[in-house]
């Protein structure tokens, strides 16, 4: 099954953009599709191994960083493709 999961890391310290930019080079090695905005930075793959893959690079973070905060919508579907039409 595949997925789409929309990301956004906020570190709460002043010295926030680091930690980001970390987060986002790993998942472009990652081997998925990673497209990134201003506000955030979507994912798209199988369930099983996205998750996989997330779940590691969470703890990864979680551990480096004192104070952090992580938001992640889940799609069920991969939508890398959604052109908007209107």
């Amino acid at each position: 099954m595949k997925i789409s999961a929309e990301l956004t890391l906020t570190p709460l310290k002043e010295d926030f953009e680091p930690p980001i930019k970390a987060f986002i080079k790993a998942l472009r090695t990652s081997g998925f599709t990673v497209l990134e905005n201003p506000l955030s930075t979507q994912i798209y793959g199988d369930y099983d191994a996205l998750m996989g893959f997330l779940t590691q690079e969470i703890k990864t973070v979680f551990e480096q960083e004192k104070s952090v905060v992580m938001t992640i919508k889940l799609i069920k579907g991969d939508r890398s493709s959604y052109v908007p039409r209107f």
